[in-house]
């Protein structure tokens, strides 16, 4: 059965993955393989200008880049407001906190990130939709980073192609998620605690080679502005 066929707010209730804290929804196939494909397409078809070459990894902003004074707000292009639709549709957001920035980020097989949160920017809900390759997210306590502990890593979620991940309550506010840099990830189902809700069955001691994998997280900033903004100070 296809997505746009299904009732997607039931969606919510059993996608929740219970062996981890509030709140974490894993949905294997939200987005079709053509859907997947044409937005690898639109992604990689954007203009030079458009991307933000970090040192580990590259990215693009849509509808604005986010700031502490105000994201100037920019009009998402068609093939990302069918997918925020799709998004809140589920009902996840409230009305008037619908997702109006979403962030691409790239990663080549062995380029990760590391453990953060997303943070006072934007409202404590992050959704993520994975085209391309699977990852490994991994979490840790909040409080033992900041006091300066090598943080422990509590569990690790397998994000597969085409799906989609839903972050928050405690698991925004006091957790970090981070992505190891690596090219393959082993397959643990002590620790990887939504195996079971996967698209697939994964076998014990698997590896997995990752690729390139683009990431649309998909936000809402609540403070924005159409005056243009100096930034600088």
């Amino acid at each position: 059965m296809k997505m746009d066929e299904k009732d997607l707010t039931s969606l919510l209730s059993t996608s929740v993955v219970k062996e981890v804290p509030r709140l974490v929804n894993y949905i294997p196939d939200f987005i079709t393989e053509e859907e997947e494909q044409d937005i690898i397409k639109k992604v990689n078809s954007a203009p030079l200008p458009k991307w933000t070459q970090l040192s580990k990894r590259r990215l693009q902003n849509w509808g604005g880049i986010p700031h502490e004074k105000g994201m100037i707000a920019e009009d998402v292009p068609k093939w990302l407001n069918s997918q925020i639709d799709k998004i809140a549709s589920l009902d996840v957001f409230e009305k008037d906190k619908r997702p109006n920035h979403v962030l691409i980020n790239e990663y080549l097989s062995g380029q990760g990130i590391m453990a953060h949160t997303d943070g006072p920017l934007f409202h404590p809900i992050v959704t993520t939709i994975s085209c391309g390759s699977h990852t490994l997210l991994e979490f840790y306590k909040r409080h033992e980073t900041e006091n300066n502990i090598t943080p422990k890593r509590e569990f690790s979620l397998l994000l597969e192609p085409r799906s989609l991940l839903i972050l928050q309550e405690d698991l925004y506010h006091n957790y970090l998620h981070a992505i190891d840099e690596r090219t393959t990830d082993v397959i643990s189902r002590n620790e990887i605690k939504n195996i079971n809700m996967c698209s697939r069955t994964y076998e014990e001691a698997k590896v997995l080679q990752r690729s390139t994998r683009l990431s649309l997280t998909v936000r809402h900033v609540p403070k924005t502005t159409k005056i243009k903004l100096k930034l600088g100070r």
